[in-house]
């Protein structure tokens, strides 16, 4: 089993000593890298459409990429779901697990191993620069996906990137509201960090143990559920 998840846009470096790794798509990397630091401040602003502050520094991290100090993927990001995930608290076994088992889908590095080696950047799966990132990536990142079985733990911005050339077996956590289940973004990140910890933990290999998840008073839902979406839902 392999488990697919989103990265975060905060980033954060962090110095440990650890042994990283190499992305394995770092020559595809660097097209990108070198493609962006030939766009003005303007062009990359307009593409990455966020706010003048948040250009800013993406332009500068771009402009000084090769500058830029390194730390482990998984460390790095540092949005909800990975400080639900509590990456900083592995141990040495579980960090190995999931360097087994675990991806990071980015728009910038396209497959990461959690303990890949990153710098800090902006760009999210879903920009134009002005090419599309999905055609810039085509099934590359599937490809190097060799399990069958692939949970995923992603947004649908990145999940559609293994999606369109393989089978995915989805999460979704939902909870009750107005007589309809519904997946709230905040709850359903903490769930997904929580989740990946869950199966870090207990080393899972099998894709039916996450049937025993049962954080945030989530619960497994066979009535919500098949063969290729496993529902957790919130009473």
């Amino acid at each position: 089993m392999k488990i697919i998840i989103s990265p975060a846009k905060q980033m954060k470096p962090v110095d440990l000593n650890l042994k990283m790794s190499a992305p394995v798509f770092l020559d595809k990397t660097n097209e990108l890298v070198h493609h962006i630091q030939n766009l003005n401040y303007e062009s990359l602003k307009n593409h990455l459409k966020c706010s003048d502050s948040l250009a800013l520094q993406a332009y500068e991290l771009y402009q000084t990429f090769g500058q830029q100090e390194t730390s482990p993927a998984l460390l790095t990001y540092a949005g909800i779901q990975y400080q639900y995930m509590h990456a900083q608290i592995f141990d040495d076994q579980e960090l190995s697990f999931l360097q087994d088992h675990l991806y990071i889908l980015s728009a910038l590095y396209g497959l990461l191993k959690p303990l890949d080696e990153i710098r800090c950047y902006r760009l999210e799966m879903q920009a134009k620069i002005p090419f599309r990132l999905y055609d810039f990536w085509k099934d590359n990142l599937a490809n190097e996906i060799k399990d069958p079985i692939i949970l995923n733990l992603a947004s649908e911005e990145y999940a559609k990137c293994i999606r369109k050339y393989k089978k995915l077996i989805d999460v979704r956590f939902v909870e009750k509201h107005k007589e309809k289940y519904v997946e709230k973004g905040v709850y359903a990140k903490m769930a997904r960090g929580a989740m990946v910890r869950f199966i870090a933990i207990n080393r899972i290999e099998n894709i039916e143990e996450i049937k025993n998840f049962k954080e945030f008073d989530y619960e497994y839902a066979p009535e919500m559920s098949h063969e290729f979406l496993y529902v957790f839902k919130r009473n």
